[in-house]
Order: C-alpha cells, then structure tokens, then sequence
C-alpha cells in the first residue's frame, strides 16, 4: 500500500487487535469461512479474542506461506476484520475456527509481539458500490453466476448460484463471488485492496469469464474423451483428456516430455545424414501415435538404439608393437609362432591406421588359451572388448535382429555387443564358431559371412536397425576347436592362426607363472600358506589331466588350494594369530590335518630326502603323499610303449582334441575265412584305409616277398583299442599296413618306433596333421623313434628343441620304406632290405 493508506486519518476509527496470519487464503469482508489454526502464536491470538467481549480478530494474509513466525513486515498492509463465530478444539491442540469477515482495516504499527501479534490498524472505507458502470458489471458477473449450475456437476451449487442473486449489494456481492474463485493469495488480496468497487467488480469478470471459460473447455474435453472411451481404462482418458487439452492449446503432444527429451537428444547427437533422416522420420510418426498404442513403445525403443549406437565414436589405438609383445607374454607363455603372428597384423594397422581390421580365427584344443588371447590383444591396442559366445547357436536372427513388425523384436547380438562396447572400433570375440547349428530357423553361418567379410561388413544391415553400420573397424577374432564344421565360404573370409596342445614342459611353466598364483589368489592363500614343488605339478600333469590345454590342471590346482584353505580354516590360531600346528616333543611337527614335514633341530623345515627346504618355516609343502589324500588316485597311468609286441601288432599315433594319444593296431589272421573284420568302433575313413592297406599288401604279395596264398586262406580280423572310443582319420594307414605286414609274415614289429600317415592304393604315404600332438604323445609314451611322411617334416620345426633333439624321425614316402623301417633290429642297420630277406 502506498503511505497514504498507512497515515492516521480522524475521520476513521482506530482500533488495536490480534493478528491471526493466514498462508494461502484472503478473508473478505461478509463471508464467512472456517480456518484450521496450528500454529502456537496463531492458537493464543483465537484464544485472547474469544475471551473479549466482542471476540474480534485481525485476519491478514501472509506474503510468503513458507515463514512459520511471521513479522509485520511479512504480512500484507490490508486485511479483514473478523468476528470468531465458533470454535472446536482437536486432541492435538489445534483450532478449528468459523470466523466471518466485518470491515477492512489497514495496518497501522506493531503494538505487541509476545504471545501474539497486536497491531494498531484503522478502517478502511468500504468500495462506492453505486454507479452506471458498477450496475452494468453486476449485471453481466450476474449471468456468468447463470452458468455455473451447468457447468459444475456439483451439490448445492444451484443453491449457491440463488443466494449470489439475492445478494443486491454489488460489493458484498463481488466479495462473495470471489470467495468462490480459484484465484491464487496475490489474485484474492489485489481484489480485497480494490480501493472502488468498479475496479473490484471489473477483476471479479475478468476472473469469473476465465473460470466459466475453463469449466466450458473441460466439459468439451470430457464429451469428446467420453466418446471414444469404449474399452479403454481410466489412464485411457486421463491421457485423451491432455491431449485435448494440447490440442487447445496449439502445442505437440509430449513436447515437454520425453518426446521433447528425444528431439533434443537427436538433433545433439553425431549421426550421419542418412541416419539423422530416419530418426527424425520416425520421431514425427512417434508424436501422432498415442501413448497406449504397442507401436509408441516399438518405435521409442528404435530410437533409443540408434541414439546409444557409436556411429562415429571410436577409441585411440596405441599400436606399439613392444607394447603388444610385453602384454602376450605376460598373459601366456610360449604359442610364439601365434604371438608373431598376431603382431604382424598389427603392425599392418600401425603403418596404415585406415586399413580394415584383420579377421582372425584362433583353432586350437579346449584349454590352450583361445578367449584369453583375444582379451589380451584388446588390452594391449586399450581398445574395449566384448565377447559373443555362438555355441549352441540355431536362429540367424539371434545374429542379425528380428524384424520390428515382429512382437518383441530385439536387435541382433553383433548390434548390441556394440551398443555395449560404446565404440565402433572394440575387439569381438566370435566365440565356438564351429559349434553353431542350423534348422529352419536358417544357417547362422551364413549370416556371419556379411560379418566378416572386409569386402561387406562396412554395410552391415540388423534387420532391427534396418539402418547400415560400419563395422569395418571391429577387430573381430573367431574361436574353434576344429575347423570341419565351419564352411568354405566362412573359413575363406578369416585368417587361421593354429594353437596347438602344450607339452609337459610348458604346462609345467604355465602353471608355475599363472594357474598356481591365480589359484592361490582366489582361495586367499599365498606361498607363505602353501609350496608346490616342480615334481608334483608333474605329477599332477601327468596323472591327474590328460589335455591338450590346461584347464583340467588348473581345476587339479584349485582343488589342491581348497583343501590347504579348508585345513587353515578348521586349525585353531597359535599364540601369535598364525594357524596352529601340533608339535611332538623331539620337534617334529604332527600329523595335524594330515600334513606333516620334518623339522631339523635349527628349526628349519626339511624335505623327505634330509635336503632343506627353502620355504617359510609355516608353509605346506604338497608331496605325494597329499596329492594321494586330495586329489584320490590316479585318475590316468602314464602312458608306456608295450616292451614287446606281439606279430600283427603295430604302435600308432593318433590326434585327438584333449592332444595326442599313442594308438595301438591289432590284427590276426582267421584260418578258413576270406573276410575283413573291423573292430573298435572306426569310422568310414579308417575302414577304408585298412581295406587299402590289405588291398595293396595283396596285390604286391610276391614282390614284396610274402607268402600270397596266406592272403588267400586267412581272413583278417583288425581290432584298435580302445573299443569303447569312436575314432576316424586318415592318419593310421601306414600303421595298419604294418601290422597287416607283420601278421601275414608273422615277424613283429620293433617296440621302440611309432608311426603316423595316409595310405593311397599305390602305396604312397601322404601327409597327415596334428604332428606336434602326436611327437608329445609319443615322447610321454617313452617312445624315441617316430617314422612319418616325408612330406610332414617342415612340420617338426613347431617342437620345442628338447623334443627334436631326444627323438629319432625316419621320412618314408612309400609302403615298403615303412615297412623296411618298421620291422626288427637289422632292419635298422639296412633300411632298404627287402620284406623277403626279412621273412628268411
């Protein structure tokens, strides 16, 4: 108010009473109202008026609801003047007052603050309430007061809408209607300081015709909703009720939400034209499509994706090929042909960062270390890395997406490994490629073949995306156990790095670097708890796995870790916190737990053969004793050539997935039959290579100095052991000619040579693969002299030099060097003797 309304004037009466501050409410003068008082100032003021005689009170309202201990400063400059009607009392001490508006008064100067506020204030004359105009706003807020019973549904609103046109007063008819306006505390006060009554009137139309407006607006929003309600639910029309409402309003549906949220999100984000296009296509479908609709759901989710793709983020390669060298050796010991290999390629994307990412395929037995070494290829370019495991995999659409028409269609898996990674450029791991299948679903094979092809994967299309992505800068790398199952077409797009079998020496290595440490990490052990000599993890590679990698010897490893931590776990702690053991009287420690060593007189732990031991005087040694105990018995014997062999038997060398394996082929001869007889479970290619091999010993009978019509009164009945293993391949063809050899002549064949390669019908010995496997095997077998193709030999470059060195290899390229090589001592002496000589 200005100062003039707060000067002293004689021709008003001045008056002192108790302020009763409201928050969001403005009491006018002739209407009665009830109030809630809570507050403990608010409760004394109700309480000192009620015990006056005329038990009037001073109502103002507060300018700010949010203060709970309002000064006269924090109050407005008019308020009302009321009489308390009545008043209840609730069980928490708060006041339920009916109070009715008198006068209005201005507020003059603070008398008292203490318990309540007291304020001198003066009246303030009442608005001129006569006049044309005055007559004329009466009037039309008359006829808006017509239209309430219509619009609001509500009892006693007719009865509300007849006292308004009784009331001939246009002031105390103006302050009645606004008591029934939604208007907010400033809206309410500014009509209560209306110093005429036109100007109150006036803001009472203005407020009223926007009122009547709304109610006219909702009662259309409700017929039209109405209309189209049907089997729609209750959240159904609160959202026709809003889009009607935007619709009035001229705004877009959701523009303040999510919608809005996603425009802003795809005008920030870094996609190419093309990309942009349809996103933006799709957004302005999604803004006409109704919340409710499954299709809002579908296309939000498509959106979604397309903004969280990196279609054009990429993370920094640091290809430093020292550094790339450091982290393969630290992760794994030995493969070094795999790791130059690998090297190369990078070295490849070090001189030419725009070059295609290579694809490489990583074969190699279970265990040797496939996924590994693609985690640590990503570790040393710092790029992320996502693995896909593709075993067991039947649908393409797991790989390439679902079609969005479909109900709950998801992007393939290459996509989301993306999205995860966050880059365009991680590594991806393929993972058991050979072990995916097909069935009308379709080949997920031939999906992969758009994948990783440099020539197409720049354009690779999710049928979810339905958008091209590059993927020409993933660094994809494929796992196999064998590549048989894999097709051409596939196998063509990928570089194929071999992982052969590790031999005892380097499993020994790889256990004493990585598995044992990692072991003792995770059981919470370490080599102060715990000492396992070179000899026994021997022990344990040799009788506790048989494998080509090392994923049986770490599980041996761990369980030796579990026992040691169960045994510290169940030990009561000694004096000094440490894991108590009991001590005999002579020093000796006991058998507590099973686990006992030696002590010599200094203290120092000793080993069984009175050598001391360097561990920590606390430590565990594991010896035979505990591999017993833990690891129960042996679960293989080490494999032994037989010290003789009987005529018709011949020792081979066969490849299997766990590694090499010596492979020993029998044979008899049947008097009176004329048959073949195949045993122990062979396959089709090994059938047929032992009906070769009798065909060709058959047809060459008398050159080669045998007995024909041996052939021709004996059947043959060949047997390979163990019967109860299905076992195929071309690689024991000269091994069963040999023994066929060695029965029909009835000569034996030398105990201390192995043999491995591929017959033909002519008699010439081809090459056959796995020869690293089958030397290790060989070697374990205490075998030293290996006859193989002549055509393998480069292959012997991939053994460790040890090996090479301790054996003997004799190259043959025809059936009759085998056999000259393959039969008793003076064969040695003079390779090239006839069979004849020998059968004399």
């Amino acid at each position: 108010m200005s100062d003039t309304l707060m000067s002293d004037n004689p021709n008003t009466s001045i008056t002192t009473l108790p302020v009763l501050p409201v928050k969001r409410s403005v009491l006018f003068p002739g209407v009665r109202v009830p109030l809630t008082v809570g507050r403990d100032r608010s409760v004394a003021a109700v309480e000192f008026a009620l015990k006056t005689e005329d038990k009037t009170i001073l109502v103002v309202a507060q300018r700010d609801p949010e203060v709970e201990q309002p000064k006269l400063e924090d109050l407005y400059q008019i308020g009302t003047k009321a009489v308390i009607k009545q008043v209840g009392r609730t069980a928490d001490g708060q006041l339920h007052a009916l109070v009715q508006g008198v006068e209005r008064l201005v507020l003059l100067k603070l008398e008292d603050s203490t318990p309540f506020l007291k304020v001198r204030s003066r009246q303030l004359p009442a608005p001129s309430n006569s006049g044309a105009e005055i007559d004329a706003l009466h009037r039309a807020i008359l006829d808006l007061v017509d239209q309430l019973p219509t619009l609001i549904q509500s009892p006693g609103i007719a009865e509300v809408a007849e006292a308004l046109r009784a009331e001939r007063d246009p002031v105390a008819f103006g302050y009645r209607v606004a008591a029934l306006l939604n208007l907010t505390v400033e809206g309410e006060q500014a009509l209560l300081e209306a110093p005429t009554g036109a100007e109150l009137l006036r803001r009472i139309y203005t407020a009223l015709s926007n009122e009547v407006q709304v109610l006219q607006l909702r009662n259309k929003i409700a017929s039209e909703a109405q209309a189209e309600m049907g089997k729609s639910q209750r959240e159904y029309f609160l959202r026709q009720q809003l889009k009607a409402i935007q619709q009035e309003l001229g705004e877009g549906e959701d523009a303040e939400g999510a919608t809005g949220e996603l425009q802003k999100r795809i005008e920030e984000a870094d996609l190419p034209e093309q990309v942009r296009q349809d996103a933006e296509r799709e957004l302005a479908r999604l803004t006409k499509i109704p919340a409710a609709s499954p299709e809002h759901q579908v296309i939000r989710s498509y959106l979604e994706l397309i903004l969280e793709l990196p279609w054009n983020k990429v993370s920094p390669d640091s290809v430093d090929l020292a550094r790339v060298r450091q982290v393969l050796d630290e992760d794994h010991y030995g493969i070094q042909d795999v790791k130059e290999r690998i090297v190369e390629h990078l070295a490849v994307l070090k001189l030419n960062p725009t070059a295609k990412a290579p694809i490489l395929c990583l074969v190699g037995p279970p265990g040797v270390g496939k996924t590994s070494l693609g985690q640590s290829i990503a570790r040393a370019l710092g790029r992320r890395f996502e693995r896909i495991s593709l075993g067991g995999l039947h649908d393409e659409a797991e790989l390439r997406g679902h079609r969005r028409t479909y109900v709950g269609a998801m992007p393939g898996r290459i996509i989301q490994a993306i999205r995860r990674a966050g880059v365009k450029n991680p590594v991806l791991m393929l993972d058991e490629v050979d072990k995916m299948g097909r069935d009308f679903r379709g080949d997920p094979a031939a999906a992969l073949l758009e994948v990783l092809d440099p020539a197409q994967n720049h354009t690779f299309t999710d049928h979810y995306l339905d958008l091209a992505f590059d993927l020409s800068k993933v660094f994809f790398i494929t796992t196999a156990n064998t590549l048989d199952p894999v097709s051409e077409p596939l196998l063509d797009r990928m570089e194929v790095i071999r992982l052969p079998g590790y031999s005892e020496q380097e499993k020994l290595e790889i256990a004493k670097r990585y598995l044992w440490p990692r072991r003792l990490n995770e059981a919470g052990l370490s080599a102060d708890h715990i000492q396992l000599p070179d000899d026994m993890i021997s022990e344990i590679i040799c009788r506790y796995t048989r494998e080509a990698g090392v994923r049986q010897l770490e599980q041996m490893l761990g369980r030796l870790t579990r026992k040691v931590a169960l045994k510290l776990a169940e030990s009561p702690p000694t004096a000094t916190g440490g894991v108590g053991r009991g001590v005999q009287q002579d020093g000796a420690l006991s058998r507590d737990g099973g686990v006992g060593r030696g002590v010599q007189q200094d203290g120092a732990p000793s080993r069984d053969d009175g050598s001391q031991a360097s561990e920590a005087p606390d430590a565990i040694v594991i010896g035979r004793e505990q591999l017993d105990e833990w690891l129960g018995t042996e679960r293989f014997m080490p494999e032994e050539a037989r010290k003789q062999l009987p005529p018709g038997v011949a020792t081979g060398l066969a490849w299997t997935a766990t590694g090499g394996d010596v492979l020993y082929v029998e044979t008899t001869l049947l008097p009176g039959s004329h048959d073949l007889t195949l045993t122990g479970q062979l396959g089709e290619v090994m059938q047929e290579s032992a009906r070769a091999a009798r065909s060709y010993l058959w047809s060459h009978a008398e050159s080669m100095g045998m007995d024909i019509s041996r052939f021709k009164r004996n059947g043959v009945h060949l047997h390979v052991p163990a019967g109860a293993i299905p076992k195929d391949g071309p690689s024991a063809g000269i091994t069963m000619a040999t023994a066929l050899a060695s029965a029909y002549m009835n000569i034996p064949v030398r105990s201390d040579t192995a043999m491995t390669g591929e017959i033909s019908l002519s008699g010439l010995v081809l090459p056959v693969g796995g020869i690293k496997e089958k030397m290790l095997a060989a070697r374990r077998a205490g075998i030293r002299r290996v006859i193989l193709p002549k055509a393998n030999q480069k292959d012997l470059k991939e053994l460790p030099e040890q090996v090479r060195n301790e054996m003997t290899f004799v190259f043959v390229e025809t059936i009759e060097e085998v056999l000259s090589a393959a039969f008793q001592e003076k064969a040695a002496a003079e390779p090239h003797q006839t069979l004849s000589a020998l059968a004399n």
